[in-house]
């Protein structure tokens, strides 16, 4: 396989068509080394439009999601050089090297210690530095190390927890997957401007919900299903 023009029409031939059109986020998706957080057994697949499994039995659920649904949630997030990131769910830690490539400093919550270990010898490989990826449960955020400028679910929920709104900072994103099977949908949400009030817990008058498209990824585990508030 000739990775370079792999990755050439990985971009030109999904992201693009896909609405992927951020020339800075194109450039890092283009600098970061996605084979290298691919497993082995799946080396061949690394550019496909497809999720890959992240262990060697496919049944045990974990899977990087396509390039164009990577592509598609980064782009949502309008990463800044210098933002603060969360990620909760740090798989196979890919989405994490292209936020850091684009100059965000990340930590990244992973479940399983398997997943944790993979990410960790992937990022170093790819000589991603501006990444921590800390294995434990990431259902409740990381309020202390916080507030954060963007904050990514990278597996679906049935709702957003307050608890992650009261992480962002004023003008802060945060994107997800919200819903239930089949009818799930990317979100953005932004804590507006003027909620500067940080020492409150966030109401929903502070936070601008926007739909962005429908989608299925899998569900982020320890996370409630009934939600405190709705928008």
């Amino acid at each position: 396989m000739n990775v370079e023009q792999a990755r050439y029409y990985m971009i030109e031939q999904q992201l693009r068509p896909w609405l992927v059109l951020d020339p800075k986020l194109l450039e890092c998706i283009q600098a970061v080394r996605r084979e290298l957080f691919v497993p082995a057994a799946y080396q061949a697949m690394a550019f496909a439009d497809m999720e890959i499994p992240l262990r060697a039995n496919p049944t045990q659920g974990e899977h990087m999601l396509s390039p164009k649904l990577e592509g598609r949630l980064l782009q949502a997030l309008s990463i800044q050089p210098d933002d603060r990131a969360l990620q909760i769910g740090t798989g196979s830690g890919y989405m994490a090297a292209v936020m850091a490539q684009m100059g965000a400093n990340v930590l990244s919550l992973e479940l399983e210690v398997e997943l944790g270990q993979m990410a960790r010898k992937s990022l170093q490989k790819a000589n991603i530095t501006e990444v921590e990826v800390r294995v434990t449960d990431g259902s409740g955020g990381a309020p202390k190390e916080g507030p954060y400028d963007i904050i990514l679910l990278t597996g679906s929920v049935a709702f957003v927890p307050q608890t992650f709104f009261n992480q962002l900072k004023p003008g802060g994103r945060l994107v997800a997957v919200v819903g239930d099977a089949p009818a799930m949908t990317a979100m953005l949400y932004t804590r507006k401007e003027e909620s500067t009030d940080t020492e409150k817990p966030v109401s929903m008058e502070d936070i601008h919900a926007q739909s962005l498209f429908e989608t299925y990824i899998e569900r982020l585990r320890n996370f409630d299903e009934k939600p405190s508030f709705t928008f």
